[in-house]
């Protein structure tokens, strides 16, 4: 049981009194028929947090095989033997893990905690100690979910000018295109269409956009390799069509993500078979097929899962992302692009907004950093 209603409010059952109010040492348990019990399995055989009202005619069990609140009411205040199952609330959306519940004094909001993402979760009930009325209290500001498109989201990319989101991950196999209202703010974004590259990879993990936005690159576990796509109307992921792909099974055999030099003739791909970025040169820009294999940096000395990349416009800083650690990585290059010359400078943890950081993007004049995961399925804005 978790520590939320161990004091069952300071109220103690009176077919077995305790000489001590709030003394445990004092505790005795009804061990014959009709015993002091009540069994929730027909609604949750993994229990892990229970609540309940302040008058004792309410008790909430949440569990982590239902992955939800389950509300019962107590004809006799305080007297579970009189409990009678009422309704739920899922809260799997938020947490895959669920381990406790609370609720505020007056029954309006409700809390839970779980081990899935490592957050407390608040929800706003309308009718008061009821939770078919529960809805979570989203950020308004520097947040933004995408888990009804993509529940497990692993690279993403913004359009040059900040109107435009692309997020993609091994949940639908697909590229979601989200347009923003308001350059650069997240909380602006609106859900548009979706391409499946799922004919070419069935476990997507990076994507990166030709800066005029005709070209498109997905990379993926499934088939170690690169995929090139053409976009007759730039930007518009719905006129992609498949054009080529390049393997990198023999540097990389779990790629996580790609990244290109702004003129394409440099291509950069991370991931956490090797714990490192490796950096390849295309004699033609932005054709794959022509890269060819340069050298590598290790950054197993950050983090041995490494996610995601990217590059200062410029060429003079690389960021790496993983969830080893969950840090953002920052690393100087003496020579810009050239990843032999990176040295590592230091770090920020992102472990308060996801304890899974999948992807990493920062807005061209380096005033903003974006960064997505799998512990909340949402991409979350920081200032700098």
């Amino acid at each position: 049981m978790s520590g939320i209603a161990r004091k069952l409010m300071g109220v103690t059952k009176s077919a077995a009194p305790a000489s001590t109010p709030w003394d445990v040492s004092n505790a005795v348990y009804n061990g014959s028929p009709p015993f002091d019990e009540f069994s929730v399995a027909a609604q949750e055989v993994t229990p892990q947090g229970i609540s309940f009202k302040p008058d004792g005619t309410k008790m909430y069990v949440i569990g982590n095989t239902g992955d939800n609140v389950n509300e019962y009411d107590l004809s006799t205040a305080w007297d579970i033997t009189t409990a009678s199952y009422l309704q739920n609330f899922s809260v799997r959306p938020q947490e895959a893990a669920p381990s406790g519940v609370f609720f505020k004094p007056d029954g309006t909001k409700m809390y839970i905690i779980g081990y899935g993402v490592d957050k407390v979760k608040g929800y706003t009930l309308s009718t008061a100690w009821d939770v078919s009325t529960a809805v979570w209290v989203t950020p308004t500001t520097e947040y933004f979910s995408v888990n009804a498109q993509e529940a497990s989201p692993s690279g993403f990319f913004f359009k040059s000018d900040g109107t435009k989101m692309y997020i993609i991950g091994s949940g639908g196999d697909d590229v979601n295109e989200y347009d923003l209202s308001t350059a650069w703010d997240i909380s602006t974004a609106s859900y548009l269409q979706s391409f499946s590259v799922a004919a070419q990879e069935n476990d997507p993990q990076g994507i990166f956009f030709k800066p005029d936005g005709t070209k498109m690159y997905v990379i993926g576990r499934a088939g170690d390799d690169v995929n090139e796509y053409d976009l007759s109307t730039a930007w518009d992921v719905s006129t992609s069509s498949y054009l080529q792909n390049f393997g990198v099974a023999f540097q990389e055999f779990n790629p996580t993500d790609i990244c290109f030099k702004p003129d394409g003739t440099k291509m950069y791909i991370t991931g956490y078979t090797g714990d490192d970025v490796n950096e390849y040169d295309l004699s033609t820009a932005w054709d794959i097929t022509t890269a060819a294999y340069l050298q590598n940096f290790s950054v197993a000395a950050q983090d041995t899962n490494p996610q995601d990349i990217f590059f200062k416009p410029d060429g003079t800083k690389m960021y790496v992302i993983g969830t080893t650690n969950d840090y953002v990585n920052e690393y100087n290059l003496s020579t810009a692009w050239d990843i032999s010359t990176a040295s590592y400078l230091q770090n920020f943890s992102v472990n308060a907004q996801d304890d899974t950081p999948t992807g990493i993007f920062f807005k061209p004049d380096g005033t903003k950093m974006y960064i997505i995961g799998t512990g909340g399925d949402a991409v979350y804005s920081y200032d700098l």
